[in-house]
């Protein structure tokens, strides 16, 4: 179907709803690189003039994957629920924006509603949307997990406590784990990018934060952020893995080239069930995506990067993670060039997951080579936390040695929750108290040699 529409005396037709959607997003390089993009600020308008036009029930019938040749279309498709879906079936993508500005939408309405909202929809209604919008929304949505800790409950932010190092060296992992620690971070998750792709060194890796977080009773999680096969392997070896990873795109094809399919993450999601390591929850499974994944991975069917990444939180889903996690400027500036569109993204990504009921969190990032500093970093941080983020993340020196790029840092956090009052997850932050590394009022303590994490310290090997 071609859709059409007029924008002072000039006519504009757009090819089908993937190429409104295409031309509608706001301007970001990936989607000029693949050639997709509007081709000026006047054809930007106009899409979105049109794309408001559209009814929602429009993403029901045409696809913009084909059904028969993506399983994620399928599974966007066969899963989605009428029932939620009812109460805005009539409206337009312009009606559905403005209804979610209203009092109407309330945080329990919106969660009732996130099963019937679609990918497609949601990135549709964020494409006509400034950025207040988005905050102001995604701010009323709520997306409430548990495993050993509660997390995104209103008023809270939590931390992935990031210590990778370059050669998997355990002291440092250690030191970094303890540094972010007495932070106050690590609430979301313990987890470690391993340099290595040996399952030796991951099962020791996986033994060596089970031993921090049981020696301190920590109510927190781990989790080596390796393939979701290895993650089966590791713990039919006896690791202690609480969570299971894997890092996931919206189309098959792409998730192919990350060697998964929906079967793969059903194996992953049965195993870390299986396993019944939460305390006061059961959602065990952490998700990292990205905008120009698909594209990197030249299996993007031609649809825009940022709705592609909605999808890719429909493979979320079904798997009721624990956390998960846009890595929003790592992909690099071949598909968010500056800092404006990774703020942009950011919160886009952050909208879309949480309208559609997932936890989502934010790695507030951007590689050395891009067209953005930590300023620009700064100001997203303050907006994502403004829009109630469930999680971000802390990395010694905002400065990740392992993956080279940049992104917060542990003190990063202390200035938002200074600034909004967030606090930590409930269970996290008793501990932080009981542990003497905060006062009642959530603030840092000043420490001493006496600190019992410094006294007992896990003994590591050279």
């Amino acid at each position: 179907m071609t859709y059409r529409t007029t924008f002072g005396q000039t006519s504009w037709a757009f090819a089908d709803l993937k190429d409104l959607m295409a031309k509608a997003t706001p301007p970001r390089s990936g989607d000029m690189l693949a050639g997709i993009a509007a081709q000026s600020a006047e054809e930007c308008v106009a899409a979105r003039m049109r794309l408001a036009e559209v009814p929602l029930v429009a993403f029901l019938n045409e696809a913009l994957v084909p059904y028969e040749d993506d399983e994620v279309t399928r599974l966007i498709i066969d899963t989605h629920d009428a029932k939620a879906f009812a109460g805005v079936s009539h409206m337009t993508v312009g009606d559905f924006r403005d209804w979610l500005l209203s009092d109407f939408a309330t945080p329990d309405v919106l969660t009732a509603l996130a099963p019937g909202v679609t990918p497609e929809m949601a990135a549709a209604v964020s494409k006509i949307m400034r950025n207040q919008d988005l905050i102001l929304v995604a701010r009323k949505c709520r997306a409430i997990t548990k495993f050993r800790n509660t997390i995104g409950l209103p008023g809270t932010m939590a931390v992935r406590l990031q210590p990778n190092h370059p050669t998997d060296d355990f002291k440092a992992i250690t030191a970094s784990i303890v540094d972010g620690l007495l932070y106050g971070c690590g609430d979301a998750v313990i987890g470690v990018n391993p340099a290595s792709d040996s399952v030796p060194i991951m099962l020791e890796l996986s033994k060596l934060m089970d031993e921090i977080i049981t020696r301190f009773d920590i109510p927190t999680q781990s989790c080596v952020l390796t393939h979701v096969t290895t993650s089966i392997e590791l713990a039919e070896r006896g690791a202690p893995i609480d969570l299971v990873f894997q890092s996931v795109a919206g189309t098959q094809a792409a998730n192919s080239s990350f060697g998964i399919d929906l079967a793969t993450l059903k194996e992953g999601f049965d195993a870390a069930a299986s396993l019944k390591r939460g305390t006061v929850g059961d959602n065990a499974m952490y998700f990292e995506t990205g905008q120009g994944s698909a594209l990197s991975a030249n299996a993007h069917h031609g649809v825009d990067q940022q709705t592609l990444e909605a999808r890719a939180y429909a493979v979320c889903r079904p798997f009721k993670p624990l956390i998960v996690n846009t890595v929003v400027g790592f992909i690099g500036p071949e598909y968010l060039y500056d800092g404006k569109e990774i703020i942009r993204a950011g919160l886009e990504d952050h909208f879309c997951g949480k309208l559609m009921g997932v936890p989502l969190g934010c790695d507030i990032c951007y590689t050395n080579h891009a067209e953005a500093d930590q300023n620009d970093m700064d100001t997203l941080l303050t907006l994502l936390a403004t829009a109630g983020v469930n999680f971000i993340i802390g990395v010694p020196g905002a400065d990740d040695v392992m993956l080279n790029y940049q992104s917060t840092s542990f003190h990063d956090q202390l200035y938002v929750r200074e600034v909004t009052g967030l606090k930590r997850a409930p269970e996290f932050e008793a501990w932080c108290a009981g542990m003497g590394i905060t006062g009642a009022d959530g603030r840092l303590k000043p420490q001493t040699a006496s600190q019992p994490i410094l006294l007992a310290a896990p003994k590591v090997a050279a």
